[in-house]
C-alpha cells in the first residue's frame, strides 16, 4: 500500500503536468483509499485462527476479538480500517474541496498556485491547508503500512 504514496505519486508528480498529476490522482485515490479501507475488513473476515504456539483460537471476527490477538491482530487491523475509513471519507473530500478553491483562486489571481512569484494571502492559506491535509493522509498511510506489517508478522509467527 505504500507504493501509491511513497513511490507512485512522488514519481508521477516528477514526470506529468501539474494539471495532469492532479487528475490522475483524482482518478486513483477513491479507489485506493476505498481499497485501503476494504482489506482490514477482509483480512478479519478471513481471520485464520488455529494452530501455531497459541492453539485453538477462533477463527474470523472471534479470533480477532480473542484477548490473546489484541496487539497483534485486532488493533493494527483497526488502526488499518479506521485510517483508510479517514482518508476515504474526511481527507480526500477535504482534499479535493481545496483543489476546487484554488483552482478558483488561481483564475482570480491569473497564475499557478504552485508558480514561484509571490502567491496571494488566499493562495498562501490554501496551499498551507492543502499541505496540511495532504501530510495527515500520508502519514495515516504510513500508519496503515505500519499496522499491516504487525499483522503480518503476527501471521508469520504462527508458521511452523
Amino acid at each position: 500500500m505504500p507504493t501509491q504514496t511513497f513511490i507512485n505519486s512522488i514519481i508521477s508528480f516528477k514526470v506529468l503536468q501539474r494539471p495532469q498529476f492532479a487528475i490522475l490522482q483524482r482518478a486513483v485515490f477513491p479507489a485506493y483509499f476505498g481499497i485501503q479501507t476494504a482489506v482490514p475488513v477482509v483480512l478479519a473476515l478471513t481471520y485464520p485462527g488455529g494452530g501455531g504456539r497459541v492453539a485453538a483460537l477462533p477463527q474470523g471476527i472471534s479470533g480477532i476479538l480473542h484477548p490473546a490477538n489484541r496487539w497483534g491482530v485486532l488493533v493494527p487491523l483497526t488502526a488499518a480500517f479506521v485510517t483508510g475509513l479517514t482518508n476515504l471519507v474526511y481527507f480526500l473530500p477535504e482534499t479535493n474541496k481545496v483543489t476546487a478553491q484554488r483552482r478558483q483562486q488561481e483564475v482570480k489571481d491569473g497564475k499557478q498556485g504552485w508558480d514561484k512569484t509571490p502567491q496571494s494571502k488566499e493562495m498562501k492559506t490554501l496551499n498551507k491547508k492543502f499541505g496540511k491535509l495532504h501530510g495527515y493522509s500520508s502519514l495515516f498511510n504510513l500508519v496503515t503500512f505500519i499496522a499491516t506489517v504487525v499483522y503480518g508478522v503476527h501471521l508469520s509467527a504462527r508458521i511452523e
